[in-house]
């Protein structure tokens, strides 16, 4: 049996999700003989160039690094070769071209933020929030033709509590992976992983996608009831976060970001979107079956605020309404 000092490793990944795995994997022992990850992006006001968190990670470890425009590049694919991977493992990367997920001996596992085959998709974390479930997991699989579709290694299952928005689950489902990676590891080299099709796979109820969010997703629909509102915004909260148009008396309007809510079910008469306040403590907002009270928001300029606090330096009254 190798050893795991002896199993040449090539780690793919980009955002703070991934660090965690790829820290277990050093930390452990494991031989990481290169990292891939997206290549530099311009941010912020003065558009400078940012690297990813792996790659921070990548270059403060010493570890050799590629970041390929394309991923069929032949310059890029002939450098991987170089590197002679056993194995191969993408935590919150890119779609693989086969060239590249097919030429370990051991193969590519990926490990995706969702209890697949439900959520495939960019953002399993965010939807599995948003549509109210009160679990999920994450899971290693073997990567295939189609995305999210290859065989199981493994999975772990966690509740999702009411008042978790997605930053907390997302933190949870982080550290839980890194560990998960480094066990699926241990299963490839011991021989004992019998990984599952997904189409045999139980599910209860449809299948759910996880597709990319836009700004335009994350736009609240105030016609919805209590709960769905409720959990809409705790699935995009902290981020990219859930908006409304604030429309102040004079018909002008300003973008609303909404971090924390609570659920208020009454019964009223009111239009969605009816705005409640006494301009000191609470903001209400009329849904289709109550209110959502919200308890954290930020307007444009300002910085995420306690209600409370933004009524202290912004005069809100009941003229105004959200849309």
């Amino acid at each position: 049996m190798m050893k795991k000092e002896d199993l040449r490793i090539v780690y793919m990944g980009t955002p703070d999700f991934a660090v965690e795995s790829l820290r277990c994997l050093v930390e452990g022992g494991y031989n990481v003989v290169g990292v891939i990850t997206t290549p530099d992006k311009p941010a912020g006001r003065g558009h400078k160039l940012q690297f990813s968190p792996v790659k921070q990670y990548a270059l403060e470890h010493s570890l050799p690094l590629l970041q390929p425009e394309k991923l069929k590049d032949e310059v890029f694919v002939e450098a991987l070769r170089e590197w002679k991977a056993d194995l191969q493992i993408v935590v919150a990367f890119r779609m693989l071209p086969e060239v590249v997920w097919n030429m370990p001996r051991l193969g590519t596992f990926n490990l995706h933020a969702s209890l697949l085959p439900q959520y495939r998709g960019a953002a399993p974390i965010n939807w599995a929030v948003i549509n109210g479930d009160t679990e999920t997991g994450i899971t290693t699989f073997f990567l295939r033709h189609e995305i999210d579709t290859g065989e199981v290694i493994q999975q772990v299952r966690i509740p999702i509590a009411d008042t978790d928005d997605v930053g907390i689950v997302h933190d949870k489902l982080m550290m839980l992976g890194g560990k998960l990676v480094t066990e699926t590891v241990d299963a490839i080299l011991n021989d004992a992983v019998k990984p599952i099709p997904q189409e045999e796979m139980a599910v209860v109820g449809e299948l759910r996608p996880a597709p990319k969010i836009f700004k335009d997703t994350c736009r609240i629909d105030w016609n919805q009831p209590v709960k769905r509102i409720y959990d809409f915004i705790r699935g995009l909260s902290p981020y990219p976060a859930a908006w409304s148009e604030l429309v102040q008396p004079d018909g002008e309007t300003v973008v609303m970001k909404i971090f924390e809510t609570e659920k208020i079910i009454q019964s009223h008469q009111l239009t969605p979107g009816t705005l409640l306040t006494d301009g000191k403590t609470y903001i209400h907002v009329a849904a289709a079956d109550g209110f959502i009270g919200i308890r954290a928001l930020q307007l444009p300029g300002k910085k995420r605020l306690k209600t409370d606090e933004l009524l202290r330096g912004f005069r809100l009254t009941e003229e105004f309404r959200v849309k």
